[in-house]
């Protein structure tokens, strides 16, 4: 008898510590909010990527002639003019072929005059007949080579005269020396192509920007957007500029296709040097001076007993819209905690039809196919401290806010982002029952002959 009251003492111990356990996660009182507020302002929805920066227009500098560095008279960073002499080479042997080439002319010429006097006199001759037609014509022929012969050498004469002027090299625009690729010393050979010497920008005052653009964002870029973007250089400042072309040469790297777009910058203050990489950040639409709320409390959704509590509220003030609304949160919030069942369950109480598991995911895709894609649901504590939520149409989103317009938002309003710390585990504890004198199963094989 006495074993036996003892094993009933213990029953009701056992009871009243699970009721204790119920009894403090129900009720929604109990849940500890995380708020936000809505504010005004502006929202810009934008497009991001990177880019270089880099002049506008660049020019190589070479030299189209072999030989040593003799001379430099532009360094880094240099401003050049136009025409300005930057360097010399070593024009010894170009001298020497403009002296060849001079003395080839005049050989020419005294060939010329030789061959003319020969031609003139053969030309007497042959009227008086005392020449053969063929010593005649021979004649005539030398003449005309030797007049060839003179302009060739005039050729050759010019071209060693270009040649030793291309010994001197002249800045072809007005700019600044950003490259300088040779010292004195050096030599270089102009064979199958000009090598560089120098890189002249031309005017760092205005600059540009070559940005990647992924082919699913290219459609939202045009001429004349405004472009801001910032440096590793300056990561407190941002800069302006605005989209200039849209490049149709496509790239494609790993299988993704990307677009070139050149954005114009004002570098009036120079702070921007060739060669940075941009952080850009394209502005596709903003809406301005509009109510927003942060991302958080669009991803908000309500426990299956808190759904079903404000749909039962509304449902009895005759609020059927609510009510519905209400129930469809509920079947969401239940089937994304496995308990469908139980929050139909609480629904039928609540005057309205049981929702099963079925029943549930039917009613919530008919509802999303009937609701327009940007009507989302906000939920909020009223005078008395209870949750209610609210329906707003979503505009413009940044990534971090989110334009909502309704009938009942106003700035300034809180709304309901999340569940603390205490009212999370508080919510998790409610959603099962733990029966404290059950024992734990052992993880693993009992070894043999253990108990």
């Amino acid at each position: 008898m006495k074993r036996t009251l003892i094993i009933i003492a213990l029953v009701g111990v056992a009871g009243a510590v699970a009721a204790g356990f119920l009894v403090k996660g129900s009720g929604a009182a109990a849940e500890s909010y995380r708020f936000v507020q809505v504010t005004r302002g502006d929202v810009q929805q934008t497009v991001s990527s990177t880019g270089t920066l880099g002049a506008v227009r660049t020019v190589q500098v070479g030299t189209q002639v072999s030989g040593q560095i003799s001379e430099l008279h532009a360094d880094f960073n240099d401003h050049v003019r136009k025409g300005q002499v930057i360097a010399r080479l070593d024009s010894t042997l170009l001298a020497q072929a403009v002296q060849q080439a001079q003395t080839d002319v005049d050989k020419a010429r005294s060939s010329v005059e030789q061959t003319r006097f020969l031609a003139d006199q053969a030309e007497r001759l042959h009227a008086a007949e005392s020449l053969t037609d063929t010593d005649y014509r021979t004649a005539i022929y030398n003449a005309a080579v030797a007049q060839t012969a003179l302009a060739s050498s005039q050729i050759a004469l010019s071209r060693a005269q270009q040649n030793l002027e291309f010994a001197t090299i002249r800045a072809p625009i007005d700019g600044i020396v950003i490259e300088r690729d040779v010292d004195v010393g050096q030599t270089v050979a102009a064979s199958l192509q000009a090598p560089q010497l120098f890189l002249i920008a031309e005017d760092l005052r205005r600059m540009q920007i070559l940005a990647s653009v992924d082919e699913s964002d290219i459609g939202t870029i045009d001429d004349g957007q405004p472009v801001r973007f910032t440096v590793q250089a300056f990561p407190n400042r941002t800069f302006v500029g605005q989209v200039h072309q849209v490049r149709m040469q496509s790239k494609t790297d790993q299988n993704i296709v990307s677009y070139t777009v050149v954005v114009s910058v004002d570098n009036a203050d120079g702070v921007l040097l060739p060669g940075m990489t941009a952080t850009v950040t394209f502005e596709v639409a903003k809406a301005a001076n509009v109510l927003r709320v942060p991302n958080a409390a669009l991803r908000f959704r309500p426990s299956a007993a808190l759904a079903a509590e404000v749909q039962a509220e509304r449902a009895a003030a005759g609020d059927t819209g609510a009510a519905g609304l209400g129930a469809d949160s509920a079947a969401r919030a239940a089937r994304r905690a496995g308990v469908a069942g139980a929050a139909g369950a609480a629904q039928g109480t609540a005057g309205t039809p049981t929702l099963g598991v079925g029943q549930g995911q039917a009613s919530g895709t008919a509802t999303g196919a009937a609701r327009r894609a940007n009507v989302v649901t906000l939920w909020y504590l009223d005078a008395s401290g209870k949750p209610q939520s609210l329906r707003a149409h979503t505009g413009l989103t940044d990534g971090q806010f989110t334009e909502v317009t309704g009938p009942a938002l106003r700035e300034g309003m809180q709304v309901i982002a999340g569940l603390n710390t205490a009212g999370a585990a508080a919510a998790a504890s409610s959603t099962a029952t733990v029966n404290p004198f059950q024992s734990q199963q052992r993880q693993g094989p009992r070894p043999p002959g253990g108990m």
